[in-house]
């Protein structure tokens, strides 16, 4: 099973600029995170404080008792193992064929011999649909076909906690969709915690157990999907809608002039649908979390909004009745 990542208080600043504010979630083992955003808020940031390559000036991100802002560089570094990172262009070496860049981490990191490398690579490879093209260069691929080999190399360490950042970036709407059903399958067959980072509607509305979102320099929230996807705040309903009235701005935030007068001339967001989330493919083994998730967020269903919390019934209601498939 995947590992919990606790965050306290995280605050985090450039100079004079402050990125984010005090932020506080946890990550439950297991499960499927989306953190969303507009672009320039600090999402890819956020990543790589969690797994201890920038430091935070305030706050602390808790790893099995390991602290990977505060604690000593060589149990952040010992911690740091249990990750596998999907950067946004898959990050490839690019005069090595797709074996030799997904082997890496095995050759630099472990003392396998290079039969067992083989056996984990190929391996990894099916998982991600890659069998076939290991003697290729990245070079010689599609952008679909590339973020597959960086998944596919994020997992060779057998990772129990994945992140993901913008793995939808330069892909077109078909590929998003596949990508969306891959990382599912993933989560299915190694149980990883998994935070994705991206601004795709279409990953948010379908893949995560849990969702954030980061504006202004503050988390806005963080929970269960259901809570994010039947918000009524201003910004997470604007970003949700994709459309100009509200306080994200095309470069800078808007002033309070502006948000009032879009109030009182836009017309209302139209009542949003949950799409339901996405399964795993068929001859695949359920998702462990699913079970575990629906324990714990029935159980904090008196503390959640009750748009959310009639969409959560909705979605555990039995098959026939009001709502259908469990979330």
């Amino acid at each position: 099973m995947g590992t919990e990542v606790v965050v306290e208080g995280l605050t985090k600043s450039f100079g004079k600029q402050k990125v984010w504010q005090d932020v506080t979630l946890t990550l439950p083992a297991g499960e499927v995170s989306v953190m969303l955003g507009p672009s320039g808020t600090g999402k890819t940031v956020f990543l790589k404080s969690i797994i201890g390559l920038l430091k935070p000036e305030h706050g602390r991100v808790l790893i099995n008792g390991v602290d990977m802002v505060n604690s000593p560089e060589r149990d952040i570094y010992e911690t740091r193992k249990l990750f596998g990172l999907m950067f946004q262009d898959g990050a490839l070496f690019g005069s090595m064929s797709l074996f030799d860049n997904i082997a890496f981490p095995l050759r630099e990191h472990t003392r396998k011999k290079e039969p067992e490398i083989r056996r984990v690579v190929m391996e990894r490879m099916e998982m991600v649909g890659l069998v076939g093209a290991e003697g290729k260069l990245p070079g010689e691929i599609s952008g679909g076909m590339r973020k597959r080999a960086g998944l596919a190399r994020a997992l060779v360490l057998d990772p129990q906690i994945i992140l993901c950042d913008e793995p939808d970036s330069g892909l077109d709407p078909v590929r998003t969709a596949y990508l969306s059903q891959l990382l599912i399958d993933l989560n299915a067959q190694i149980d990883a915690t998994m935070l994705i980072v991206t601004h795709n509607l279409d990953i948010a509305a379908t893949v995560p157990d849990n969702m954030g979102m980061l504006f202004r320099r503050n988390l806005v929230t963080f929970g269960p999907r259901e809570v994010l996807l039947t918000s009524d705040e201003p910004v997470v309903a604007q970003f949700l809608s994709g459309r100009r009235e509200g306080p994200i701005g095309m470069s800078e935030e808007k002033d309070a002039a502006t948000l009032a007068r879009e109030r009182s001339t836009a017309p209302a967001y139209a009542p949003r649908t949950l799409a339901p989330q996405l399964e795993p493919s068929p001859g695949l083994p359920p998702r462990a979390a699913v079970a575990r998730r629906r324990e714990r967020v029935l159980a904090m269903l008196p503390r959640l909004p009750e748009a959310a919390r009639t969409a959560i019934l909705r979605s555990y209601a039995p098959a026939g009745t009001v709502g259908g498939a469990a979330s």
